[in-house]
């Protein structure tokens, strides 16, 4: 059985709802993970960024008041410590991500997850 597609969703983020609305336009219902409330863990977060072949400060959003407040900016800091930093405050993680067929992609654009589906 294959694993389901899952989206790492906000829905107040106008690329994530865009993003599920290219997916449930295409017949897909993916399986709506709003990150925000229910965070990945660090072993969710280090597959995702394995698969998305990024580091973790490519997918962090740089410009949150967070990523200032807490040092993230810190070119010391150690991939571990930024994973960390996003499992600890959510906001930090880029959205939207969609995992599908073993793979994944984030949506920014939209159309980006075309290419896993």
């Amino acid at each position: 059985m294959t694993e389901p597609t899952r989206i790492f969703h906000n829905p107040r983020c106008s690329k994530s709802r865009q993003t599920l609305e290219l997916l449930t336009d295409r017949g897909i219902e993916p399986e709506i993970i709003r990150y925000l409330e229910t965070p990945p863990t660090e072993q969710e977060l280090k597959d995702i960024l394995e698969a998305l072949n990024l580091r973790p400060r490519d997918l962090m959003r740089t410009k949150e008041k967070e990523y200032k407040e807490q040092g993230l900016d810190n070119p010391d800091l150690d991939d571990s410590q930024l994973i960390s930093a996003m499992v600890a405050t959510p906001k930090l993680i880029e959205r939207p991500i969609v995992l599908a067929n073993g793979k994944a992609a984030l949506g920014r654009p939209p159309e980006a997850v075309l290419a896993i589906l």
